[in-house]
């Protein structure tokens, strides 16, 4: 059992930059994939980021490329998501997700074990 949470989301203008923590319990953390997704209002889900269980490897949707960076630190089971540049469209709850899998990442939502409660981000233009 993993449990996840999240932190770091808030009230921003476009321009400025936020780091999301995800902060996970268990102590297997270095065996699972993490993601990150985002939900706006009205829409489906949608893949943000992912990286594999020792950061090797990482992915990013086209929405968040050279704007996000994925990183994590298994030795304080966590995981964050830095975004810069931060436009009116990045607004939605964000989802960090964890996927059992070695070595590798995966951006379908539904190969995610385990989900965070979400924490919302708010961009102004």
């Amino acid at each position: 059992q993993v449990q996840l949470v999240e932190s770091g989301g808030g009230v921003v203008q476009a321009g400025d930059s936020l780091r999301l923590s995800c902060a996970a319990s268990g102590r297997s953390f270095s065996s699972y994939a993490m993601g990150w997704f985002r939900q706006a209002p009205g829409k489906e889900r949608e893949f943000v980021s992912a990286i594999s269980s020792t950061g090797a490897g990482a992915g990013y949707a086209d929405s968040g490329k050279g704007r996000f960076t994925i990183s994590r630190d298994n030795a304080k089971n966590t995981v964050y998501l830095q975004m810069n540049s931060l436009k009116p469209e990045d607004t939605a709850v964000y989802y960090c997700a964890a996927a059992r899998m070695l070595f590798s990442y995966i951006s379908s939502s539904s190969s995610y074990n385990y989900w965070g409660q979400g924490t919302q981000v708010t961009v102004s233009s």
